[in-house]
């Protein structure tokens, strides 16, 4: 078995911005946050030969630093093209993305691949975990690449996987390898978190562990933190809720009280 090469911290980081240049309000009464994405106008049209599908429609939506957000929303609905735009991964046809005070909509090819790279952690409702690696090893595939990395042991302690850090994917799990996913995704130490249907190849008992470790990673990383869903139940364990339906905004509301992984049913 492989072992892992101690990755050396590297500095932080310096500050993007000052919050004072990016205090938004939502027009909620509650006290001015910092907007993380400003998302004015938002189109994407896929091209099909001679069809035209259009994914987004003139969207406008903020998320906030720290925040919680679950965006619902039924196959098609575009919340996945949405997601995408938000992590750098597709550019729009038309509109702006604003990530504090860079215009992700001007950066090219580079930026995006730096934005990507500095600032953003991605967790899919597949893992893509290298077979040959270990848990641990996955997570350091990442950690030699970023400027100021946690260490993977603690990554995978965060998600509750310390036990079985060296062992391979075959060895694992669904919900563990999707928890490797997600220690992986947050060794880099990333502003957000965007996760793609993170429950949606799990069984319920599994999916709220895989829950519980999201909603660690937003409380004690204070990491902004969005997640696609169509499960409804899921929107109960966010701060705000957003319902897509044909590619625009169609509700948009904070729940009073979040509810703990362990209390949702499905």
């Amino acid at each position: 078995m492989s072992s892992v090469i101690p990755v050396p911290p590297a500095a932080p980081r310096p500050q993007l911005v000052a919050p004072s240049q990016v205090i938004q309000s939502d027009g909620s009464g509650a006290a001015s946050r910092v907007a993380v994405f400003q998302v004015r106008g938002l189109t994407k049209i896929y091209k099909m030969g001679e069809v035209e599908v259009q994914a987004l429609r003139e969207m406008d939506l903020d998320l906030y630093k720290g925040e919680f957000l679950v965006i619902l929303g039924a196959s098609g609905s575009g919340k996945s093209t949405l997601l995408n735009i938000l992590g750098g991964l597709d550019v729009p046809t038309s509109g702006t993305v604003r990530f504090l005070d860079h215009d992700l909509t001007s950066a090219g090819d580079a930026g995006l691949t730096d934005f990507r790279r500095d600032h953003v952690g991605f967790v899919f409702q597949f893992y893509n975990l290298i077979p040959s690696l270990t848990a641990i090893e996955n997570v350091a595939l990442v950690t030699d690449i970023s400027k100021n990395p946690m260490k993977p042991a603690d990554a995978l302690d965060l998600v509750g996987l310390t036990e079985r850090a060296n062992h391979f994917p075959a060895q694992l799990s669904g919900g563990e390898q999707q928890r490797v996913a997600i220690a992986r995704a947050i060794a880099k130490r990333p502003d957000v978190l965007l996760c793609d249907e993170p429950t949606g190849a799990l069984d319920y008992e599994t999916g709220k562990l895989v829950l519980k470790a999201i909603e660690r990673v937003n409380q004690e990383l204070g990491t902004t933190t969005a997640v696609i869903t169509h499960n409804a139940v899921i929107a109960d364990m966010a701060d705000r809720v957003v319902r897509m339906t044909s590619g625009h905004i169609s509700a948009d509301y904070r729940n009073e009280k979040r509810a703990s992984p362990e209390d949702l049913s499905w």
